[in-house]
């Protein structure tokens, strides 16, 4: 019998007693990664930082003879992707006891890595050359697989944080319609519509204003984060406990 991942009664899709105050803050690093794939695919050589899926395809075309996708591009994404997950697993061995700690730190290194796309952005906000595009591509994808990392460590159902697919075949296959009892329903919309409003956000920053005010807001929701991660990195609850 699969295990229970519905969000326990009484409890709200973005906060609940197994895992407190984790869903909204995961919710945050959703909007976050709508807003940085937007960074990347609109402006970056069509890659994606964080929807490795996207790049494995992305390879495929190019091996199949389309024009439009650069193999290095896609590989450097996947490598600092990579290479990110595994600082987040390193840190997740250390850390990893105490999630409210796990995720401040984690949301630390995040905002070095996006603040650091950010300079970039701002020293070249044209991006005339492609030593830029890899400056920006590097610390996108490290920041992004270590995000990853760390929303698999924290484990809290359908929330990824960079992909959807898993998400919305539960909600459908899960569904009255389908036979089920639809648990975490609302949590799956919100991590849905999350990644809709940073893709949103994001292309209308980067079409309207510039690529730096898209990843300024990236780093402004990372700050957020960080900030309560702070707070709740010395909580006791019981939430904190590694699952």
């Amino acid at each position: 019998m699969p295990a229970d991942n519905s969000v326990p009664a009484g409890s709200g899709p973005a906060h609940d007693a197994r895992h407190g105050p984790l869903p909204a803050l995961l919710l945050l690093l959703t909007t976050v990664t709508g807003i940085v794939d937007a960074v990347s695919y609109l402006k970056l050589g069509h890659v994606f930082v964080a929807n490795m899926t996207g790049n494995v395809v992305f390879l495929g075309f190019a091996a199949g003879g389309a024009s439009d996708f650069s193999v290095v591009a896609v590989l450097a994404a996947a490598a600092s992707f990579l290479a990110g997950a595994l600082a987040g697993g390193r840190l997740g061995v250390t850390a990893g006891q105490h999630r409210g700690r796990f995720l401040a730190l984690a949301s630390y290194m995040q905002v070095g890595l996006i603040g650091a796309a950010l300079a970039v952005s701002l020293i070249d906000a044209n991006l005339n050359s492609a030593i830029s595009a890899y400056a920006l591509i590097v610390p996108l994808g490290l920041a992004m697989g270590l995000q990853n990392a760390a929303a698999r460590r924290l484990g809290v159902p359908d929330l990824t944080t960079t992909v959807l697919t898993l998400t919305l075949t539960g909600l459908s296959a899960d569904s009255k319609l389908a036979g089920g009892n639809s648990p975490n329903a609302g949590r799956r919309l919100l991590a849905t519509a999350a990644m809709l409003i940073g893709a949103t956000l994001g292309a209308l920053l980067i079409f309207h204003v510039a690529l730096s005010a898209a990843l300024a807001l990236a780093f402004v929701l990372l700050l957020v984060n960080a900030g309560v991660g702070c707070r709740l990195s010395s909580s006791t609850e019981p939430w904190t406990l590694a699952k």
